[in-house]
């Protein structure tokens, strides 16, 4: 198949092992060719305009900026690109902030060998697609209340440890109002108390540490 056939990829993801096995899976198909990859999210937008890839498989969490703002940055300028989010989180709030920024699929990593290649041809047929297990995930929460801004802050100060009084004097807020926003984090989350806010949180994607 000629060059101009072939299905251009750009893959962005900080660990180049990962980079290499796409590499090579990407080697064997007569109708892909990988025309670069990147290791941090600037790097993946720079890449983007210098090879202007049919498809891009970005990872979500990488060095200097994350993969949502490096597809928001690319959709921006390149409202047409086609991404694939290549993730290891399923939780919804990491697949919904993807989506939103404008990614065409999400495949997690361990389903590599399975999925990828089928989801490439999709995506660069002008599908999109989501595993159902991660469809199922953000079914799950479709309509719950989302957390504050004020409230991502208290979580993750939480998660550091941090107690009700340490994290009033970080925020410059009282300490009543601390108490007032763990009890929405609590009653958002349906958590039984602290850390288990935080074990939701982290599997939902809301925070990482």
């Amino acid at each position: 198949m000629s060059d101009s056939k072939r299905i251009r990829l750009l893959t962005a993801d900080d660990h180049a092992l990962l980079r290499e096995g796409i590499a090579a899976l990407v080697d064997l198909e007569a109708d892909m060719q990988l025309v670069a990859q990147a290791g941090t999210g600037r790097e993946a937008i720079d890449k983007f305009k210098e090879h202007r890839p049919d498809v891009t498989l970005m990872d979500l969490q990488m060095p200097d900026m994350d993969g949502i703002d490096a597809i928001i940055a690319i959709r921006s300028a390149f409202p047409n690109a086609r991404i694939i989010v290549l993730t290891t989180y399923a939780g919804d709030v990491q697949v919904m902030r993807a989506l939103k920024a404008g990614a065409r699929a999400y495949v997690l990593k361990g389903r590599v060998h399975k999925e990828l290649l089928e989801t490439i041809r999709a995506v660069h047929a002008g599908q999109k697609r989501v595993p159902p297990e991660v469809a199922a995930v953000v079914a799950e929460h479709a309509g719950e209340d989302e957390l504050s801004a004020r409230e991502l802050a208290v979580l993750r100060l939480i998660a550091g440890g941090n107690a009700n009084k340490e994290i009033a004097a970080q925020l410059s807020i009282s300490e009543e109002t601390v108490k007032s926003h763990v009890t929405n984090i609590l009653s958002k989350l349906s958590a039984n108390d602290r850390t288990h806010a935080v074990t939701i949180a982290l599997k939902r994607g809301f925070i990482e540490i």
